[in-house]
């Protein structure tokens, strides 16, 4: 298992606290076998959490122009029919997938083209399912144009627990479907805004794999 370049901070931070942690519980309770023995359990699996958190596994893309990918690890938690009022300011199909503390955290184009829209948004850090935690919340919109001159919106979000997003894109920068555009920490969701005539291919509450599944396809 490789590990994400957004974990490395994280890790040894993590790392040095537990090692203090546990040496002073050593230092000032030498006879504390217990409480010895149950610190350094809780260690062990909170730094298991969090590096299993930080895994980035490798993964074979094979891109498809014709179809829209998933962008995030996660379950799809709407599919419905908006006004996108940021960007588009008319009727588009969204679909939105949550990710746990416990998904994969790595997000990916879903398909290629040229980056026409970018722009990050300080905002509040409601729980990831709320209804206003897509125009409330800290945020990333990008716009992506595909040769085909089809655009699509996605809007990463931050969670209650999700306190950093990072992405790796700038407008008018050329994507490729399937490979990273950013990260999240600690649970949070991706909007992905689709045309309409855009042929769905997941149902609710159906889990994603970020840069594999299907999520929909162009209809030209």
């Amino acid at each position: 298992m490789t590990i994400h370049k957004e974990g490395y901070r994280s890790l040894f931070y993590v790392s040095a606290f537990l090692f203090i942690l546990n040496f002073l519980v050593y230092y000032f309770s030498p006879e504390a076998i217990i409480l010895q023995r149950t610190i350094l359990t809780i260690s062990i699996l909170l730094f298991l959490i969090v590096l299993q958190f930080f895994r980035n596994p490798s993964r074979t893309i094979e891109i498809n122009d014709k179809q829209i990918i998933a962008p995030a690890d996660g379950k799809v938690v709407v599919i419905e029919e908006v006004v996108e009022t940021e960007y588009f300011n008319e009727k588009r199909r969204q679909i939105s997938i949550f990710m746990s503390p416990f998904n994969v955290h790595s997000n990916r184009n879903p398909v290629s083209g040229i980056v026409k829209f970018f722009k990050y948004h300080p905002g509040k850090f409601l729980v990831a399912w709320h209804p206003k935690s897509s125009t409330e919340n800290e945020r990333t919109t990008t716009v992506i144009e595909t040769k085909n001159n089809q655009q699509i919106l996605m809007r990463q979000i931050a969670g209650a627990l999700a306190r950093r997003i990072v992405w790796y894109i700038d407008e008018k920068s050329e994507v490729t479907q399937g490979e990273e555009f950013g990260f999240i920490k600690f649970g949070s969701r991706v909007d992905i805004f689709l045309p309409l005539d855009a042929t769905i291919k997941v149902n609710l509450d159906q889990m994603t794999v970020g840069g594999k599944t299907v999520i929909a396809e162009f209809y030209s």
